[in-house]
């Protein structure tokens, strides 16, 4: 399929595709399906190439656009947009490369992800959390040695949760060298079906189950050094304290979606009768509600606009945890005021309000996490060295 160039029909299809996730989603909340359908309507409406260069055969897909797209699909199906961000995160820090010369080994690398995801729509996901450490990158205890021939690299650890499991055929691992040190960290693409891969039983969580998310066992399992992400050791950190972007602002725009499918259907409950609708104190409620969701769309679209023009910024990275904060602040206040005004009989388990609200809350868990945002930003108003990966215990 191939995806269209300009910015209001990508958002048409985002908007179609959403409308074909969203029955989808209370029947995985549920525990009726796994979720994975999602990610086959994904895959066939070509949205896995949304970040590509066009010369690649993608979108070519600015940051900014690709937030606002989130937005439509997590107003419909919020799982499903979380999900299909944990394959941006994979992509979109590649697609960042785009147009910049690079070594042959990297450039063959980048060849070869762009060619499987838009040829073979082959989907990726990222393997970075572990028990006790979260997302951080530094502290991990998954290891990588190169073998005996010099030709590969063996992995060895645990990932406590991973998202799409069972469901991409790539993951893209972190993990540190061997007796080196803890913040010296570097990704490997793993198949799913590499010999030493496994993935534990699905986690039943209180939201969010549609992400699909496991825990992933890594026992010897042997990549070939072309595998390397970008063919450099040692870059993880680095890249994400300088463009801190992939791994979260891709969050915003999901939860911003979020709040607002919670501000959607308090209005719709409201206007189904005419006797609430005249109401003034509830008419007051649903003004502070768009109010507060009209603030955050503002700053998550200023923070992804951002991040299009002055990408690595200290003032871009700061309107990124800015958003991220906000929007994980407002989602559960909008779920708040949603119950005041719409009353017990509009959370029931039968309406999609309950299952909104409980997805809003797993903002806070995302990274970057609300003190992890409070901190970065309270950094940069004092004029902390935010290029310094010693500066954060990232």
């Amino acid at each position: 399929m191939t995806l269209p160039t300009h910015v209001d029909d990508l958002l048409k299809l985002a908007v179609e595709t959403g409308e074909t996730l969203a029955p989808l989603a209370a029947e995985v909340d549920a525990g009726r399906s796994n979720g994975h359908e999602a990610y086959r309507i994904v895959r066939e409406a070509g949205l896995l190439g949304l970040l590509i260069p066009r010369e690649a055969g993608g979108a070519g897909l600015s940051f900014g656009t690709y937030t606002r797209v989130l937005e439509q699909l997590g107003i419909r199906n919020g799982a499903a947009a979380l999900g299909f961000n944990m394959h941006n995160v994979v992509i979109g820090a590649l697609a960042d490369t785009a147009g910049t010369p690079l070594p042959p080994a990297a450039e063959a690398f980048r060849s070869w992800v762009f060619d499987e995801v838009v040829s073979h729509r082959r989907m990726f996901a990222s393997a970075v959390s572990e028990a006790g450490n979260g997302a951080k990158l530094r502290g991990m205890s998954t290891t990588y040695r190169l073998s005996e021939d010099r030709e590969h690299y063996v992995l060895n650890g645990e990932k406590s949760f991973v998202s799409l499991a069972g469901a991409a055929d790539y993951y893209v691992v972190a993990a540190r060298a061997e007796g080196g040190e803890s913040s010296e960290v570097s990704h490997f693409v793993v198949a799913a079906d590499d010999p030493g891969v496994s993935f534990g039983q699905v986690h039943r969580m209180a939201a969010m189950n549609g992400t699909s998310t496991a825990g992933m066992t890594l026992d010897a399992v042997t990549v070939p050094r072309s595998r390397l992400y970008l063919s450099v050791e040692g870059m993880s950190l680095f890249k994400l304290v300088r463009e801190p972007h992939w791994m979260t602002a891709g969050y915003t725009g999901a939860y911003l979606g979020i709040a607002e499918a919670i501000y959607r259907f308090t209005v719709d409950h409201v206007t189904s009768s005419p006797r609430r609708a005249e109401d003034p104190v509830i008419q007051h409620d649903l003004g502070r509600m768009s109010a507060r969701l009209r603030a955050a769309r503002a700053l998550v679209h200023e923070a992804g606009d951002l991040i299009d023009s002055e990408r690595g910024s200290v003032e871009a990275n700061a309107m990124v945890h800015a958003a991220k904060y906000v929007v994980s602040e407002v989602g559960p206040e909008l779920g708040r005021d949603a119950v005041r005004v719409c009353g017990s009989a509009a959370v029931s388990g039968r309406a999609p309000l309950e299952r909104l609200i409980r997805e809003a809350s797993f903002s806070s868990v995302m990274p970057a996490k609300p003190h992890d945002c409070l901190e970065y930003l309270g950094k940069a108003a004092v004029g902390v060295n935010l290029r310094d990966a010693r500066t954060f215990s990232w």
